[in-house]
């Protein structure tokens, strides 16, 4: 089955990290018994080997089917386990099922999710922060940058854009178009359900201050099409009704067999994927008479995707 698939304001930016959930900044989660450990993932022995493709687990793909079209986005549970597990259990719930995309602001950010606060949940609550984690030194890094302009290095995991402070050992998701992360307000782990989608310009400032728990991967042109809300409101509507809706949300893993969508990402540990990195960064093309100064951009560089 095939599915359908800030620069400008800066002030607005910052309002995103804070416009969410205030009321229970100080309502940290507690338990999250149902987590995956917060260990090395199991990845890096098939990350290293040197399989191009690797095959996307079917609950760590989310389908949000908008009045637009349906957007695939495929779950970081490598880097963010307990949000991808809380994300899961929402979706299977069927919490974000008609509820809008409340703020949507050109060449920044659409966030979705409820807007009043009214939605009953069985599985809603506050949940600790995953903004970074330790650099995990046994897992494979494909290297893009080096002093990168908000991080030491930049590079790839898992098919996904990664900073790195090798002085502080830190690394963290990277917020490239596409990337989602879970809204909060101030306190660091007072995010509840609703979540933000970056797009346009990458907002790296939101880099260590949200945590990033997936990205779009298929749906680009549906996910576009989403009504922008009134800039003399900050993106915001305040008539809901007037916003582009999520239809329903579900896992890949919640269909039958026979209509799950194999997904497979390109393996971003091969040597072949390295050589990729380096033929883009010496713009190894007759088209370019400027070959640049060979730094590049971790936001710039696509990971292939494919469907069988």
């Amino acid at each position: 089955m095939r599915f359908k698939t800030i620069r400008k304001y800066y002030k607005l930016a910052v309002i995103s990290c804070l416009w969410l959930n205030v009321s229970a900044c100080n309502n940290d989660e507690q338990t999250n018994n149902g987590n995956k450990p917060d260990v090395a993932e199991s990845i890096p022995n098939e990350q290293a080997s040197n399989k191009p493709w690797k095959q996307v687990e079917q609950q760590n793909l989310i389908y949000l089917e908008l009045d637009t079209g349906t957007v695939t986005i495929l779950l970081a549970d490598f880097f963010a386990p307990k949000h991808t597990k809380y994300i899961q259990d929402l979706v299977n719930e069927g919490f974000y099922d008609g509820l809008p995309l409340y703020r949507v602001i050109e060449n920044f950010v659409v966030q979705g999710g409820d807007k009043s606060n009214q939605k009953a949940s069985n599985v809603k609550r506050s949940i600790k922060a995953e903004f970074e984690r330790d650099i995990h030194t046994q897992t494979p890094f494909s290297l893009v940058q080096q002093n990168d302009l908000f991080a030491e290095q930049t590079g790839f995991i898992n098919g996904f854009a990664v900073g790195r402070s090798v002085t502080e050992g830190k690394e963290w998701l990277i917020h490239c178009p596409g990337a989602i992360n879970l809204a909060r307000g101030l306190h660091p782990n007072s995010g509840t359900t609703d979540f933000a989608i970056m797009f346009g310009t990458p907002p790296r400032h939101l880099d260590r201050n949200m945590s990033v728990f997936g990205r779009i991967i298929v749906g680009w042109e549906h996910f576009y099409q989403v009504k922008r809300g009134p800039k003399d409101a900050g993106g915001v509507f305040k008539d809901t009704n007037k916003a582009s809706h999520i239809v329903k949300a579900y896992l890949g893993s919640s269909l039958d067999l026979e209509k799950q969508q194999s997904v497979f990402i390109e393996n971003t540990a091969t040597p072949a994927f390295k050589q990729r990195i380096e033929k883009r960064r010496k713009l190894d093309n007759d088209f370019y008479q400027y070959k640049g100064n060979g730094n590049m951009d971790v936001c710039y560089f696509p990971v292939k995707i494919k469907f069988k």
